[in-house]
């Protein structure tokens, strides 16, 4: 009995050492912020009071700070077209900019099922795939992109564990409480490693952004990407 209990025991510690081991590797490997909509600001941005695309993660900034806004978090948020114009939904401050893309064609924000990640006028986040999308007019913000990389807790079908389609990439997934995480890998990865992480962190939907030219702006965690060519990004604020 005694040894069986001995035996339990390092059993038991073998398995924390080892999910220890695990998250550190995670850790090392990806970049995360977590946003609590109900007490933060996070909103989308594309064009300036000039209707010019912002681009970088820099001339957003400066354009906040000007309107004296502190910029806590920034991340791209999307897939967008040469001009920087959204590839897919767009919608900002409860008006869409651009139209629900449903259509078939080439390229990640076409691997099936892609989605849409929205904010309602009550803060909620929610991600679902564009088929189940309906903006019943209290769609506050909007961005699609794809491809889903969770649906309901599981990963996307059209993922392969082992997959040598490597790239930088990001993404939006759901706490189990409610708080939105945007990940973005610090190297190579794959999508089924990539989602499996937001699988590991409890969410049970997420969403791919975009690839290699992916940039993050964490300043708490010392990690400061401020260049960039986007078209939509997605920021939290705070009033200076």
């Amino acid at each position: 009995m005694k040894r069986s209990r001995i035996l339990a025991g390092i059993s038991f510690l073998l398995l924390i050492i080892s999910f220890a081991a695990n998250a550190q590797t995670a850790g090392s490997r990806f970049i995360t912020y977590t946003a609590d909509l109900k007490k933060q600001h996070l909103q989308l941005y594309w064009k300036d009071d000039q209707h010019k695309p912002f681009g970088s993660i820099q001339r957003l900034k400066s354009w906040l700070e000007a309107h004296k806004q502190q910029l806590v978090f920034a991340m791209n948020g999307g897939m967008y077209r040469p001009d920087h114009s959204p590839l897919g939904l767009y919608i900002e401050n409860g008006s869409t900019l651009s139209p629900l893309d449903t259509a078939n064609g080439n390229g990640n924000f076409y691997l099936q099922p892609n989605g849409v990640f929205y904010i309602t006028a009550d803060n909620i986040p929610v991600i679902c795939k564009t088929a189940d999308f309906k903006n019943n007019g209290k769609v506050k913000y909007a961005t699609q992109s794809g491809p889903m990389l969770l649906i309901d807790g599981q990963l996307n079908a059209a993922f392969k564990e082992g997959s040598a389609n490597l790239n930088i990439r990001n993404g939006v997934g759901i706490l189990p409480d409610g708080r939105v995480i945007f990940v973005m890998s610090k190297e190579d990865v794959n999508f089924y490693d990539f989602a499996n992480y937001f699988k590991s962190l409890g969410c049970r939907n997420a969403l791919y952004l975009d690839g290699f030219v992916s940039r993050m702006y964490v300043p708490e965690k010392d990690w400061r990407q401020l260049d960039g060519d986007f078209g939509v990004m997605v920021g939290v604020v705070e009033s200076m």
